[in-house]
């Protein structure tokens, strides 16, 4: 009788039992330094930007700037992909991408938006919830105008989200515009890219603490007041 060779036995799949006592024995411990309420600025703005210049100096981060940006359509059916924050201040927190694509077409149909910054050497995490608005055709010629040559082109040969048939057929529409606007030559913006402002609603903060009793800290806009409230959240 044929028994399992030693390749096959290399490269079997082990049993799921195995795979999810693994997966259940993976865990770190974090920090004993927490986040208490005295140590917070005055506002979200104000505290994110703090957290963020610790992660993008101190936080052995690849990107800082990268946030998962969560959206759904209008049967609150919920997509998520990574994209790059490139602004900040009081008004809220700016990313750009194809408006055709399936995040731009979800934030048109339905503009509440979820942004989370997954610090995880720092063991922090930031959450923004909020509601998504295009900028203007200024800002966004402003903004199009710092991206790398190849960048821009890059921002017309592809139409997110879209099937493609192959690597070649991109490859081919990025030649083409490259011939067609070379090195040096100024790229036009595409109707069809742009801006999306995420004004928040509550923006959470979250850092990691031993034995799972985590600090999380959350500001609540107050529509009234014009201000912030904070609350603790059970972790």
């Amino acid at each position: 009788m044929g028994g399992v060779t030693d390749r096959e036995a290399d490269t079997a799949v082990p049993p799921a039992s195995a795979a999810s006592l693994e997966l259940a024995s993976m865990r770190k411990q974090y920090r004993a330094e927490g986040l208490s309420e005295t140590e917070l600025a005055a506002t979200p703005i104000e505290q994110f930007a703090r957290w963020f210049k610790q992660a993008a100096t101190d936080g052995g981060l690849f990107e800082p700037n990268a946030m998962v940006v969560s959206t759904a359509d209008t049967r609150g059916r919920p997509s998520s992909r990574t994209v790059l924050l490139k602004h900040f201040d009081a008004q809220g927190f700016v990313f750009y991408t194809n408006y055709d694509s399936r995040k731009g077409r979800e934030l048109d149909e339905n503009p509440y938006v979820s942004l989370l910054f997954p610090w995880h050497p720092m063991a922090r995490q930031v959450v923004v919830t909020g509601v998504a608005r295009r900028t203007g055709r200024d800002e966004t010629a402003a903004y199009f105008r710092t991206r790398p040559h190849g960048s821009q082109l890059g921002a017309w040969a592809s139409a997110q989200s879209t099937v493609v048939a192959g690597r070649r057929a991109l490859d081919a529409a990025y030649a083409e515009l490259a011939a067609r606007y070379p090195a040096g030559e100024q790229v036009p913006v595409p109707p069809h890219w742009g801006g999306f402002r995420v004004v928040p609603e509550t923006v959470e903060f979250w850092q990691g603490r031993e034995n799972r009793l985590h600090d999380r800290l959350r500001y609540v806009t107050e529509t009234d007041a014009g201000g912030w409230r904070v609350e603790r959240l059970s972790p």
